[in-house]
């Protein structure tokens, strides 16, 4: 900084002021020093700075080893938002969601001095884990079942989802609906799950059993199967998009048109659902949004005086919304 300063014709003070952004420095002068900077390749050293003001403007993300989606574009959307907001990010993989690895991979961004944790976490465990991470580091929960008191939380509102899905078919004249679920041990099929039910309660329509499966093509495809061959079968509400694929599979094989003989309407509106053949009606998830909503839950925290009369939220949701294309269509015979 005294090189730059030197070369500047300017106090070390001056140099720091330009760093930092101060306003008042001329422009004439800011121009000169970020002249010598670059003249002199200068970087500031950030190990330096973390020690003087014990901020390292880096954030851990707890991600898992996943094809998924879902959690794929929250990683995506949380770091997208924490650049943008001029923090550096560092990332620790898990490789399942118990809670040994999560406090391990909060151990891991402790020793790198983040400033606080956002984690992915689809499962509870996940949540439970950032209960016991230091009282000293702020962590947020992203995805899966929204609200707990083990930690902060942002989340998409699944049963809203569902509802405007299985609402959408019986507008359509349906009699009811079907779902084809995700694993039963996932909070965010089990919101779905809900979601679905309580919509078909509220119509008086029949709640028919609900089909388990992973989250992928295959268990659509074994699903959709079960399903073709009921032929009171006439909408199928998928707990994502790529289970709706696998459905739309069987369905073709069983000689079944959609949406002329059965409807299917999916979750999550990935980017390749509108060239699904049809065109998958879905449920739209923000997850640009849900990754920003999380740092600022974050940042509100990290931030938060306990002297203030206002306590930052613990828990938002994100509305999704329905995307209507050419997979659903009226009840056949209507």
């Amino acid at each position: 900084m005294r090189d730059v300063a030197k070369l500047a014709g300017v106090s070390h003070q001056t140099v720091s002021r330009v760093l930092n952004d101060h306003p008042n420095v001329r422009a004439e002068t800011r121009a000169r020093v970020l002249d010598a900077m670059r003249s002199l390749n200068y970087r500031r050293n950030l190990a330096a700075r973390t020690l003087v003001t014990r901020q390292s403007d880096t954030l851990g993300i707890i991600g898992f080893e996943t094809t998924l989606f879902g959690p794929a574009s929250m990683l995506h959307g949380i770091e997208s938002a924490a650049r943008d907001a001029g923090y550096m990010v560092s990332i620790a993989s898990v490789r399942d969601l118990e809670r040994r690895q999560v406090l391990d991979a909060v151990d891991r961004l402790t020793q790198h001095s983040v400033d606080g944790v956002i984690a992915i976490a689809p499962k509870q465990s996940v949540t439970h884990a950032l209960a016991q991470a230091p009282p000293s580091l702020q962590c947020v929960a992203v995805g899966g079942a929204g609200e707990s008191d083990a930690a902060p939380t942002v989340s998409i509102d699944n049963a809203l989802g569902a509802r405007l899905a299985t609402q959408h078919l019986l507008d359509l004249g349906h009699a009811t609906v079907h779902h084809a679920a995700g694993p039963p041990d996932w909070p965010e099929s089990a919101e779905r799950i809900e979601g679905w039910r309580r919509t078909l309660y509220a119509a008086g329509a029949v709640v028919p059993a609900v089909g388990h499966g992973w989250w992928d093509a295959e268990s659509g495809y074994e699903q959709g199967h079960a399903l073709a061959r009921d032929p009171a079968v006439t909408a199928i509400f998928c707990a994502n998009d790529r289970i709706a694929l696998g459905v739309l599979r069987a369905l073709h094989e069983a000689g079944k048109r959609v949406p002329a003989d059965v409807s299917v309407v999916g979750f999550d509106d990935m980017p390749d659902s509108g060239f699904f053949v049809p065109p998958l009606t879905t449920v739209h998830q923000d997850f640009g949004e849900l990754g920003r909503r999380s740092l600022a839950l974050l940042l509100e925290h990290m931030t938060h005086s306990p002297a203030a009369e206002t306590s930052p939220p613990d828990h938002v949701r994100v509305a999704p919304q329905l995307v209507v294309r050419a997979s659903s269509g009226p009840r056949p015979g209507r």
